[in-house]
C-alpha cells in the first residue's frame, strides 16, 4: 500500500522548499493545498503573530469513524540552518544532501510519511478514527510554534510525533528543562591606568561557573553551560556579563535541585563580591531568568499511545522498543497540555548537519507503521473509547 516512488518523490518535493524557522510559508502553503487535495480540512492558528514567523501553525482534519477516539500526528515544518537551496541527492537508497546545505529530513521525511499515509488512505479506501496533522513552525527555534499552538483546535487525547531517528522504538519518556540566563554587572574602569577602580563581571561569572557541575549530573539528570557574551575590549574591566544555560531531568526534583545550585552559585559570587567592595553604589548586581522550557514526556508502557504502536508493530513482524530520549520536541509541548504523545522515527541520522542523511527503506517502514496503527486503533474502536 505505500508506494515507495512516490514517497521518495513527496520528499524530494519538500526539501526542495526553503522553509528554515521563521521562513514556513513556502511549505505551509504546499503543504495546505496537498492536504486540501487529499479531502481534509485546514486551519491554521495566529502563532506567526506571537513569534514574528511568517506562517502559523498549520491542523488539517480528516473526518472518520467516530467509534474510536480521534489520533493526532505532529511534524514540524521549519529546519536548522544552512537549510537554504537544498539540493538532494539520492544514492544507493540514501537521501542527503551535495554536503552544502543540511538535507531537512528533520522534520520533512516525518511531513512525507503523512502524506504518503494519507495518499494510501485514500487510494485503498482504508477505514481509519477521525485523524488529526499538527505541522508547527518554529520548533528548532525552541519548540515556539507548539508552545503557541491553539490545542482548542486538537481534539484527539493522544498521538504520536514523527520526530527522531530509529523506526523500531518509540520514544515513551523525555526530560523536563529549565532555561537560565545570569547577568552579572560589574563596574568598568580602564584596565590598565586604574582596575582597581573597576568590577571584573566576566571573573565573577567565572567563580560562580566554577561552582557548578556541568555535563551529565545522573542518569536522569543534565546540566550545561552553553554561551557567554562579556566585554568590550581588553583596555576595559568588562562591566556586564551574560551567561545562558539550561538544565535538564526526568526527575522534577532533581531539575529544582540542580536548578537552584546553579541560581545559589551566582548569589554567592556576586554577594561576596559586593560584601568585598568598598563603595556603596550596589556594584556588582546580579540579574537572573529562570523559565521552564518544556516538561518532561512520562508514558506508562501501558498506556494505549504505547500498546497501540507496539501492537501495530508485531502485526508487521516487528519488536518495538520503548526508548528514553534525552531531548526536548513538540511532543513534550503536547504532553505537557495532557495530550500523551508518544515519538516515534523515520529514519533520519546525523541531523542538523551537512551530513544529514534518511534511507528511503526505512521511510517506508514508518509509513508501514503510521498506516498499522491508524488501521489496527480503527478495529479496535470502542476498545478505545
Amino acid at each position: 500500500m505505500i508506494n515507495s516512488k512516490r514517497l521518495a518523490s513527496t520528499f524530494v518535493e519538500l526539501v526542495k522548499i526553503d522553509s528554515v524557522s521563521r521562513h514556513e510559508a513556502a511549505i505551509a502553503k504546499h503543504l495546505a493545498e496537498r492536504l486540501k487535495a487529499l479531502g481534509l480540512t485546514v486551519a491554521f492558528d495566529d502563532a506567526a503573530r506571537k513569534l514574528a514567523s511568517q506562517a502559523n501553525n498549520l491542523v488539517a482534519r480528516l473526518p472518520g469513524d467516530d467509534k474510536a477516539l480521534p489520533l493526532v500526528f505532529c511534524a514540524h515544518m521549519d529546519t536548522v540552518e544552512p537549510g537554504k537551496n537544498v539540493k538532494p541527492v539520492f544514492k544507493d537508497g540514501i537521501f542527503r544532501s551535495d554536503g552544502t546545505t543540511i538535507l531537512g529530513a528533520d522534520d520533512k521525511s516525518a511531513i512525507a510519511i503523512l502524506l504518503e499515509v494519507l495518499t494510501a488512505i485514500r487510494e485503498n479506501d482504508i477505514p481509519h478514527c477521525p485523524l488529526e496533522f499538527v505541522f508547527t513552525v518554529c520548533e528548532e527555534a525552541g519548540l515556539l510554534g507548539a508552545k503557541n499552538l491553539d490545542f482548542d483546535l486538537v481534539k484527539a487525547p493522544f498521538g504520536y510525533a514523527l520526530d527522531t531517528t530509529d523506526v523500531n522504538s518509540l520514544v515513551v519518556k523525555a526530560p523536563s528543562a529549565n532555561r537560565l540566563q545570569f547577568t552579572v554587572i560589574g563596574k568598568e574602569a580602564h584596565a590598565g591606568m586604574a582596575p582597581e577602580k573597576g568590577i571584573n563581571a566576566i571573573i565573577l561569572a567565572g567563580k560562580a561557573l566554577a561552582e557548578i557541575k556541568t555535563g551529565r549530573i545522573d542518569s536522569e539528570t543534565t546540566c550545561n553551560i552553553g554561551l557567554i557574551s562579556g566585554g568590550v575590549a581588553t583596555n576595559i574591566v568588562p562591566n556586564r556579563v551574560v551567561i545562558n544555560g539550561e538544565a535538564r531531568s526526568h526527575n522534577e526534583d532533581k531539575l529544582e535541585r540542580v536548578t537552584a545550585g546553579m541560581v545559589a552559585a551566582f548569589e554567592k559570587a556576586v554577594s561576596q563580591a559586593r560584601a568585598d567592595s568598598a563603595s556603596n553604589d550596589g556594584l556588582p548586581r546580579l540579574e537572573i531568568c529562570v523559565e521552564k522550557d518544556f516538561t518532561r514526556i512520562d508514558i506508562d508502557t501501558n498506556h494505549p499511545v504505547a500498546l497501540l504502536a507496539q501492537n501495530a508493530a508485531a502485526n508487521l513482524g516487528r519488536n518495538l522498543a520503548f526508548k528514553t530520549g534525552g531531548g526536548g520536541s513538540d511532543a513534550n509541548v503536547f504532553c505537557g497540555q495532557g495530550i500523551v504523545m508518544g515519538i516515534l522515527g523515520t529514519g533520519m541520522e546525523d541531523v542538523h548537519s551537512v551530513n544529514e542523511s534518511v534511507s528511503l527503506t526505512n521511510m517506508v517502514k514508518a509509513a508501514q507503521l503510521v498506516l498499522e496503527i491508524i488501521r489496527l486503533h480503527t478495529k479496535q474502536g470502542q476498545g478505545h473509547k
